[in-house]
């Protein structure tokens, strides 16, 4: 399997696809097709069980490029800021190189970890990638930006948490390798959203009663009857627009949405861990990346965790690693209320032996969407 996450999902842009206004229906029709075949590609490129490659040294500063790849689908384009070089005008390029800094700084000042791979491994993004392209995507390798259709779709440098959701693929890539399907699918996609809004807050300084809890909040063009791409506070009321339809995600288990496009729904049930995960941080209260976060980075990263979880198995692994940082207190209670309230009960965690630990951890083989 291979690795391509894009934070607009496939049921968003085929509605646009077949909205009253032809240019829009051409530009979704162009990313949707883009996107599959990108899709299909990495599938058949990557290899399976892959670990970083990178053998430097890990640094406490982040290592950067930003690449214009001037509206063409070459990657990753002309180099145009490096760690450390001179700013440009193009506030697409700083915008870019800012975020990558923010979600490697927020990871390592929360969770010691250096680099999406924890090995130090530097960040790439590339911006103004096609014409009209509405999207962006974490390809295994690099960020890549599209400038949106101006319409729906603003600059896909916009929100810092789209970012940070994107590049948090790439730390799923090098951890947990939670299967991109069905509810395991939609974990992957959760544990994104989540990472992605505390990434935002941390870079605010953002308490969880201070945060929206939006993903995507900014992207959308001035018209459009909506704050965000999804809510992890309220999810299903992000949009509600003639050319985008309705939110639809679910809150809790009664709405789970059975379906077999965007790999059985991946980007519309992941509301439900995505309101879980609020539920705790905003029982908690306080900042949401330090005990509601890093219970959810230790069920991520601690090597337990089956690429197959379902939600009840997630739900489990997050009481555990509360339990074992926290003990039988606050915290631990709060994820189970939080569970409870989304219609979630906690599954017994599978037995694995320390080798099979060891070869979930590393592995890479995610396919997003």
């Amino acid at each position: 399997m291979g690795v391509f996450c894009t934070i607009v999902p496939p049921h968003v842009l085929d509605r646009l696809a077949h909205s009253d206004d032809a240019e829009l229906t051409d530009l979704a029709r162009r990313t949707l097709e883009h996107d599959a075949q990108q899709r299909a590609r990495r599938r058949l490129t990557a290899l399976p069980g892959h670990t970083s490659s990178f053998s430097g040294t890990a640094s406490g500063h982040p290592d950067r490029t930003v690449y214009d790849a001037g509206h063409e689908d070459r990657l990753p384009g002309r180099e145009v800021r490096a760690e450390e070089g001179p700013a440009t005008p193009d506030a697409s390029v700083t915008r870019a190189y800012n975020a990558l800094g923010a979600t490697f700084d927020t990871y390592l000042a929360a969770y010691g970890r250096h680099s999406i791979d924890g090995r130090g491994l530097p960040l790439k993004a590339s911006v103004h990638y096609l014409r009209g392209y509405n999207n962006a995507f974490w390809n295994g390798e690099q960020m890549v930006f599209g400038d949106g259709d101006g319409k729906v779709f603003l600059d896909f440098t916009l929100p810092l948490d789209v970012i940070g959701h994107e590049l948090t693929h790439g730390v799923t890539q090098y951890s947990a390798n939670l299967d991109y399907s069905g509810q395991s699918g939609a974990l992957n996609e959760s544990v994104s959203d989540v990472f992605g809004s505390l990434i935002k807050q941390y870079s605010l300084g953002q308490s969880a009663e201070q945060a929206d809890w939006l993903i995507g909040a900014g992207l959308l063009a001035p018209g459009v009857s909506g704050q965000a791409l999804r809510s992890m506070k309220a999810p299903g009321t992000a949009y509600d627009d003639p050319r985008l339809g309705k939110d639809p995600q679910p809150a809790s288990m009664s709405g789970y949405v059975t379906t077999a496009d965007d790999e059985g729904g991946v980007h519309i049930n992941s509301g439900i861990p995505n309101r879980a995960f609020c539920l705790v941080a905003q029982s908690l209260g306080g900042n949401a990346w330090e005990r509601a976060g890093q219970i959810w980075y230790d069920t991520l990263t601690g090597g337990a965790l089956p690429a197959d979880a379902d939600f009840a198995t997630f739900a489990a692994a997050t009481a555990s690693a509360a339990r074992a940082r926290y003990g039988e207190g606050t915290e631990s209670q709060a994820v189970t209320a939080a569970w409870t309230e989304v219609g979630v009960a906690p599954a017994a965690l599978p037995r694995q032996t320390t080798g099979e630990r060891q070869r979930t951890q590393p592995s890479g083989d995610v396919t997003g969407a």
